[in-house]
């Protein structure tokens, strides 16, 4: 909140002059720039926050301020500072989400898994995915797609075929009903309690579905968008145990080893394809986890570890490697003896130690983040404990 003030005490100081002396002595790029900056400031992490926010190309009041941004308070807080002061404007900010979306303003993701692209369109560059059963915030709607947040809040566009819009009360209802989670690698979703029949979909690691006990050792699932199928009971569990599991660094790294050899995929954050932050992420996740999205982003949570020395690593510490600590462009996560599971290229087991034949010495380790028995903390959150998931 100190940024934002200062964005807006800021604001105010260059505007707010007689309209004479704004056109002689302010030009527009000046003013842009700094507004720019600003709001960097204000949110510096664009990925789970949108506030872009402009001025007209012009020195002539009434001055329009347009843009958008989901940070509803922001915007009312700079109008009615704009108000008080009597300056002449005109607001074209857009809140998000808006009447293009309505009041269908939350959706479950409706595929095994969805993909997160930059922009609104296939050709735009995958940058995360989410799994079937998620919940996630709708933000914006442009030509069959949405824009959302999921809940490591972090921001992009998916394609309509990937998601069923809900409004709040009907999002309440899905999670009063019995959910599961999948716990296996992958599987499939088949039409009858056999699994010799015709296959309705395939399933993974984290898909979360509404189920009751159907045929012996079966369960009957149905999927958001009221699709009906069966799986194994025995490659499921149910929504309480699982939020309630008790894991400890051993379970983590059992799960992510059983990811070994799988293929890298920029923006993967699946058992289809994985990058070395969704693996890390997807790990966690089967043990009722939640991490934040980049590598970049979870460097900022969890204990700060002094990596000094080999003996202060722990089995489920996080390892990031990049340029600086500032500067993260990956992580792994730590197992013992200096070896250390990662995704690059593929799924595989690498070393800290020079000389190691695992060792790449490209990697430059820059941090060390201990998030074992730091679950409930900012960064780290319990599937249980986070309110998309149970309200």
């Amino acid at each position: 909140m100190k940024n934002f003030y200062s964005f807006i005490f800021f604001l105010i100081s260059i505007i707010w002059v007689e309209p004479a002396i704004f056109a002689q002595t302010t030009s527009f790029k000046i003013l842009s720039d700094e507004l720019q900056q600003l709001q960097k400031q204000l949110v510096p992490d664009s990925r789970v926050a949108i506030l872009n926010i402009e001025i007209s190309d012009t020195l002539q009041l009434p001055i329009v301020i347009k843009g958008e941004t989901n940070l509803y308070e922001a915007k009312q807080q700079i109008i009615r500072i704009l108000s008080d002061r009597r300056v002449e404007f005109v607001d074209s900010i857009r809140i998000l989400p808006d009447a293009t979306v309505g009041e269908k303003n939350w959706a479950l993701v409706n595929l095994s898994v969805a993909n997160l692209r930059a922009k609104p369109g296939d050709a735009s560059e995958l940058v995360s995915q989410v799994l079937m059963g998620t919940p996630m915030k709708v933000l914006d709607y442009k030509n069959k797609w949405y824009r959302v947040q999921t809940p490591e809040y972090y921001i992009g566009w998916m394609d309509s075929g990937g998601l069923i819009p809900k409004t709040f009360a009907e999002l309440s209802q899905w999670n009063k009903t019995p959910r599961w989670v999948y716990r296996q690698v992958n599987g499939f979703v088949y039409n009858s309690p056999d699994d010799k029949v015709e296959i309705v979909s395939d399933i993974v690691l984290g898909d979360l579905f509404i189920a009751e006990k159907a045929a012996k050792n079966w369960l009957r699932i149905r999927f958001p968008d009221g699709r009906n199928g069966f799986v194994k009971q025995e490659d499921c569990l149910p929504f309480p145990e699982w939020v309630n599991l008790n894991s400890t660094a051993g379970d983590i790294l059992k799960t992510a080893r059983q990811m070994m050899g799988f293929p890298y995929l920029w923006g993967g954050t699946s058992t289809k394809g994985i990058d070395c932050s969704g693996f890390v992420k997807t790990a966690f996740y089967r043990h009722g986890i939640i991490l934040a999205r980049d590598a970049s982003q979870q460097a900022k949570y969890g204990e700060v570890v002094d990596f000094s020395k080999i003996e202060n690593l722990q089995p489920g510490d996080l390892l990031f490697f990049g340029r600086s600590a500032q500067r993260v462009t990956h992580v792994g996560i730590y197992i013992s003896n200096g070896d250390f599971i990662h995704s690059s290229g593929r799924v595989h087991i690498g070393s800290i130690i020079p000389g190691d034949p695992k060792n790449d010495p490209a990697r430059n380790l820059v941090a060390v983040r201990r998030v074992m028995n730091y679950s409930g903390s900012e960064g780290i959150v319990p599937v249980k404990n986070h309110q998309w998931y149970n309200r």
